[in-house]
């Protein structure tokens, strides 16, 4: 039976009231009558109450048979979703990578005033990224980087940390490397935790190291002069996102200052060399970035701390802290066709000099005669570029760039050579046939801050990629 609308209801019993009405007003004149009336109708009245609640009752069962219908046709879609999805797309995969050709002029040793020209192929870097989504809290990644081709034994020449010696690495012409191992807890947007093998947020190219991310044909070499490229290390870190402000905080092992070298800073102090890295010294990171690098204009700065000497080998050589600290302030404006980044680092090393002598004097490290350790050390770049494929239908990206480092701003004692102090100025071209491969050519003049020393061009061209499924 169909349901009775309301209005229809209200309409049956106002038209059995007018009846009785109709019936009592006929009937008025005989009490006997009346009075038969009256029951007649409180009958008929009691008897349409009783069909009304019956109709209600309908109605309700009525609207809970469709909506058990409504849950079941859900849950069967839902059934039907999960029956066709696999397993696998709980898995993720991204790689990127770049292969490059460069014509430099450089030098023997440290020592040399007359520059050569070299060409060189780089299979620079094949990097996999392997992540899966356990929940819609919990997810993992591994990262895993093969340089310059893969791994073994290589001869490999050094003429500016060793005047000029040949020296055997396990490096092959490259290396097979973990750059990242973690996994992550986030609840919310403002809040998650990561832990493992994890990016320290110092330097833009821990966040911006795809080939696509950068315009240069090489990751910037002002960066590469101070800190180890894009740095990785043990520990854990929080992080999140409040009203376009991104944060981040670690604890994380420290570096090695055996390593430590002139050319570079605290770069080689990496311990990427060993099975085990040392944690007797640990290091602490805060990072805060307004915007985001990745997607378009932000700014941000990085401050890291951390103590050193306690991860050395040899552990007897040394007793002072050898305390490292890095500041890092970046900025990107990416808006329409302009592209303008550019960052400062600036470092302090405790005990250079103390660090210094013990490396001298710990066989096997040999780190030669220009063996200072910067106290304090400085680099900046400024990339600026135009996307021409705003204008035209080339999607090329045109550009400009200086690099300027020098790790051995200041020395503790004596006086800091200028031999490492370094200017890069370039300009080039970024074309993308694809969005996800672009083909890059760069060319420019190297300057040493030793007037002795003339300036050496350079040329490079590269390619890259990167894809994600």
């Amino acid at each position: 039976m169909k349901s009775i609308s309301k209005h229809a209801k209200l309409n049956m019993l106002a038209l059995a009231i007018a009846c009785a009405f109709s019936n009592s007003a006929i009937s008025a004149s005989d009490p006997e009558a009346l009075a038969a009336a009256i029951a007649k109708q409180e009958a008929e009245l009691t008897a349409l109450k009783a069909q009304l609640q019956q109709l209600a009752q309908q109605q309700e069962q009525q609207a809970l048979a469709a909506s058990q219908a409504e849950q079941a046709a859900v849950n069967e879609q839902k059934s039907f979703k999960e029956s066709q999805t696999s397993p696998w797309d709980k898995f993720s995969f991204k790689s990127y990578g770049s292969v490059i050709y460069t014509s430099d002029e450089y030098f023997d040793n440290v020592q040399d005033t007359s520059p050569e020209r070299r060409s060189r192929f780089d299979l620079e870097r094949i990097v996999t990224e392997f992540g899966y989504q356990f929940n819609d809290q919990w997810d993992m990644e591994v990262e895993i980087e093969y340089e310059h081709g893969g791994t073994g034994t290589s001869l490999e020449y050094d003429g500016f940390d060793e005047f000029g010696e040949f020296e055997a690495e396990v490096e092959a012409g490259g290396e097979v490397m973990i750059e990242k191992a973690e996994i992550r807890y986030r609840p919310s947007d403002a809040f998650g935790v990561k832990f493992g093998n994890i990016h320290l947020p110092v330097g833009l190219s821990s966040t911006l190291h795809k080939p696509s991310q950068y315009l240069t044909v090489q990751r910037h070499k002002s960066e590469a002069a101070m800190l180890p490229a894009v740095w990785n290390e043990n520990g854990i870190g929080i992080f999140g996102e409040l009203a376009n402000f991104h944060y981040q905080a670690q604890v994380v092992s420290g570096l090695n200052s055996e390593y430590f070298r002139s050319y570079d800073w605290v770069a080689s102090g990496h311990q990427k060399r060993f099975e085990h890295v040392n944690a007797d010294d640990l290091a602490y990171v805060v990072r805060l970035d307004y915007g985001n690098f990745k997607t378009g204009s932000a700014i941000g700065a990085s401050y890291y701390y951390g103590n050193t000497s306690g991860n050395r080998h040899k552990t007897n050589k040394l007793s002072a802290d050898g305390t490292v600290e890095i500041l890092s302030i970046a900025g990107a404006f990416v808006e329409g066709p302009w592209i303008l980044r550019g960052q400062y680092l600036y470092g302090t090393l405790s005990d250079s000099d103390a660090i210094t002598q013990a490396n001298k004097t710990t066989p096997g490290l040999k780190p030669g005669n220009f063996a200072q350790v910067g106290s304090k050390s400085e680099a900046f770049f400024v990339e600026a570029g135009v996307d021409l494929g705003q204008f035209t239908a080339i999607p090329v990206t045109v550009f400009a760039n200086i690099d300027y480092s020098n790790p051995l701003k200041e020395v503790e004692t004596g006086v800091a050579t200028k031999r490492y102090e370094n200017t890069w100025i370039s300009g080039g071209i970024n074309y993308f046939p694809i969005p996800e491969i672009v083909i890059k050519a760069e060319a420019g003049v190297h300057q040493v801050a030793v007037s002795a020393i003339p300036d050496t061009h350079f040329f490079a061209l590269g390619v890259g990629y990167q894809f994600s499924l």
